[in-house]
């Protein structure tokens, strides 16, 4: 029989104590339970150990700016083994390398007779190859005149041949393809002809034209912006943008504050408003002001002018003091403690919430775990190019697999946070054409600076990552997709996006590196409400911030009405309507059929109900540098 421990005069070992006392005690078996013990769950080394992992790791990604060499190593080598072992492939390739160098050979001929070649005709060469719809490097009339157009046409050549070489090839993994391929475009764009004088005709004469003071001009625009580099200082031009002068100006209030937010109440411009107030729940990857940029481009002064009282939230910057915070501590500081206060300060029964990126993503867990506590104060979720489905992430998972983590999570560890930099870094990577080598072009060759704009400045000024946070962030959305797949668990309850009840309106955007449209559409798989999609013209940024009267501008819309069964991203395209000009005209209509009648203007903040008016916008925390 066995004795509880605490009863008196009864041993641990189920003898009665005079007795186990008057003997020594007799060696026994340990207690079988069907199972091994647990071995002890700290050894005298784990700690140093582990301290030491962490650093060895954090100082090889201080060399690779953040990369993991063992991932790189391991897609090449997949990809050489499994090209080495495939003969068909090989065959394939060289018969493509001799081809492609057929053409070429006639091509160059025939752009010789344009010289005065033995035929002596004038008539131009066909290219044999064109570039890419995006890339307009070779756009000008310099690049079709001998020899620049053969060197164009072989870097074509050369481009599509490396394509080939790095796809289709049995056994490799789809990330290890991905991952070589695009190596090999960085590799293809670094030796591209712009970039030398030697082969680029355009900044010849350019040299030509100023005697060589472009050179010395951009040598001069260098060293600047290397200075700045070295001791942090802003970026050339960005001093022109002032926030809370000139950007971020929209009349308002800070009515709230905790550790990580600072909610901003925005005036009214009319005489009344509908009844829902807009809470607006931005990225805290960069400052929340893209959304009030200049006052002609300022999503909050339309929403505003359209009799809306507009709540904002601006995220604190973290330092390694916040190291710990997580991603559920953002949900319930951020949008869950917005909401409550809006609901105070308004009396509004129900609100409109928008996210927009990150903070999009953020405000989709929060309202599905709404949903399945039957808390109904939102009356529509608008996701503004933010991803609740992270199978398709586009170029940017080419830095998510378990050995990138492994190396970005000891970075963060050391420091306590991810530099905004290191972020924006992987963007400009995935547009090294547009962001990188063209900028090296045209400012440090050319000699040319192009002017700073409010969008620049804005992306100039950026935000910092919880160590915690952005970890969970990576691994548990991007890396494991457990908000897509039923894993991800707010509360210890596992959340779905099939609870929301409340209209969408879903806005991707065509040119997107870091939410791509494809990945954002697919919200109408994992809920069955009532789903409005936008597909804009545009980029992540200059897609959202598309105000009426930006010229050039267009859009396609489509509703999927509640319970209506999702149809694929392609035949959307084909089924819905094309429209000239922005889509924050049919996303006010959409507000307003699901808004009440104007009333009057809430009052800004409320004292009695634990909200006083703190101090003008913008506020403390987006001065935070």
């Amino acid at each position: 029989m066995n004795f509880p421990a605490n009863v008196p005069g009864v041993a641990a070992t189920g003898v009665p104590a005079a007795a186990s006392s008057a003997s020594p005690p007799i060696p026994t078996a340990p207690a079988r339970s069907g199972r091994c013990d647990p071995p002890n769950p700290r050894e005298p080394l784990d700690g140093i150990a582990q301290t030491l992992d962490r650093s060895a790791t954090a100082a090889i990604a201080q060399m690779t700016g953040g990369l993991s060499p063992a991932t790189m190593m391991l897609a090449a080598t997949d990809w050489a083994i499994h090209l080495a072992t495939a003969p068909g492939k090989q065959m394939q390739l060289a018969a493509k390398a001799m081809g492609k160098s057929m053409r070429l050979f006639d091509y160059a001929l025939r752009a010789s007779h344009e010289l005065g070649g033995p035929t002596g005709t004038a008539e131009p060469a066909c290219p044999v190859v064109a570039p890419l719809a995006q890339d307009h490097r070779f756009d000008a009339p310099e690049w079709h005149q001998a020899p620049y157009n053969v060197m164009t046409q072989a870097f074509l050549l050369n481009q599509q041949w490396w394509q080939a070489a790095t796809t289709g090839i049995g056994g490799v993994s789809r990330h290890h393809e991905d991952m070589v391929s695009f190596a090999a475009r960085q590799i293809l764009d670094v030796m591209a002809p712009t970039n030398f004088i030697a082969t680029n005709p355009v900044l010849q004469k350019r040299i030509a034209e100023t005697g060589g003071k472009c050179l010395a001009d951009g040598l001069g625009f260098f060293l600047d912006d290397l200075r700045r580099e070295l001791t942090g200082a802003a970026p050339a031009g960005t001093e022109r943008f002032v926030v809370g002068e000139n950007i971020a100006t929209a009349k308002g209030t800070v009515v709230y504050r905790n550790r990580l937010i600072e909610l901003i109440q925005y005036a009214p411009r009319t005489e009344t408003v509908r009844p829902e107030p807009v809470l607006i729940v931005p990225a805290w990857i960069m400052k929340y002001y893209i959304l009030d940029l200049s006052a002609t481009n300022s999503l909050v002064n339309w929403l505003t002018g359209q009799g809306y009282t507009v709540f904002m939230i601006s995220w604190h910057n973290p330092s390694g003091e916040d190291r710990e915070l997580t991603l559920d501590d953002y949900r319930r500081m951020g949008p869950m403690a917005a909401l409550d206060a809006v609901e105070a300060i308004t009396g509004a029964e129900k609100i409109h919430a928008a996210g927009y990126c990150l903070g999009g993503t953020l405000l989709s867990i929060t309202a599905a775990a709404m949903a399945g506590e039957g808390d109904t104060r939102l009356a529509s979720v608008t996701l503004l190019a933010a991803q609740t489905e992270f199978s398709e992430p586009g170029e940017l998972g080419l830095f998510i697999d378990e050995s990138q983590l492994h190396v970005l999570e000891n970075m963060m560890w050391s420091r306590g946070y991810l530099e905004s930099g290191q972020m924006g870094g992987a963007f400009q990577i995935l547009r090294s054409n547009d962001l990188i080598w063209s900028h090296v072009l045209e400012t440090y060759l050319m000699g040319e600076r192009a002017p700073i704009n409010d969008l620049m400045a804005w992306n100039a000024d950026g935000t910092r990552m919880p160590f915690a946070m952005h970890s969970e962030y990576l691994r548990a959305l991007f890396l494991h997709d457990d908000l897509a797949e039923g894993r991800f668990r707010v509360d210890g309850r596992v959340i779905s996006l099939e609870a929301l009840r409340a209209p969408m309106f879903v806005v991707g955007t065509e040119r997107d590196h870091v939410a791509p449209w494809h990945s954002v559409y697919k919200i109408h798989l994992l809920s069955s409400a009532e789903v409005t999609f936008v597909l804009t013209s545009g980029g992540h940024n200059a897609g959202i911030v598309s105000e009426p009267g930006h010229p050039r501008r267009h859009f396609r819309i489509a509703t999927r009405a509640e319970d209506a069964p999702p149809i694929a991203a392609e035949e959307w395209v084909e089924r819905a309507t094309p429209m000239g000009g922005s889509w924050w005209t049919q996303w006010g209509a959409w507000l307003d059929a699901r808004s009440g009648e104007p009333v009057p203007p809430p009052m800004i903040g409320n004292a009695a109900r634990g909200y006083p008016p703190l101090c003008p916008a913008p506020g403390r925390y987006v001065l935070e540098k």
